[in-house]
């Protein structure tokens, strides 16, 4: 793996060449290093450790907001139009619907929680009703 430890030193543009040059040598080898480079972590793009859906799903949010607030300067601050009626009805409206989107993604993540303890509930149920020593088929 003499190969491997001085494409880690040089970093990921070492690892972007190798897999572009394996492609224009045959392609199968091209998605053996694809593969390679994104299943073993190099290009910061592949497993993330034990972090949930919800978990990312948070982190792309946070990366979202944070890149609109940099584009605009924060939410609703989008350039002016020049008409400052418009822009002031604008904000509000925008900040009217970024609430409600908080409020209905809270919903749906109360909504879940509900589902999957009422699903929890039937299980420990079944497991109670059942005879000992009888695994449950659910």
């Amino acid at each position: 793996m003499h190969l491997v430890a001085k494409l880690d030193d040089i970093g990921k543009p070492a690892w972007i060449a190798l897999t572009a040059v394996s492609f224009m040598i045959w392609w199968p080898v091209g998605l053996a290093a694809l593969a390679f480079t994104i299943g073993s972590g190099r290009m910061g793009c592949g497993c993330h450790g034990n972090v949930s859906w919800r978990e990312r799903r948070e982190r792309w949010r946070a990366m979202r907001d944070e890149w609109r607030a940099t584009r605009w300067g924060g939410y609703g601050a989008a350039p002016s139009t020049g008409n400052a009626a418009f822009d002031d009805y604008r904000n509000e409206t925008l900040k009217r619907l970024e609430d409600e989107q908080k409020e209905f993604t809270g919903f749906l993540d109360r909504l879940r929680r509900a589902k999957d303890q009422a699903e929890f509930d039937q299980f420990i149920a079944g497991r109670r009703n059942s005879p000992p020593g009888e695994l449950s088929q659910s």
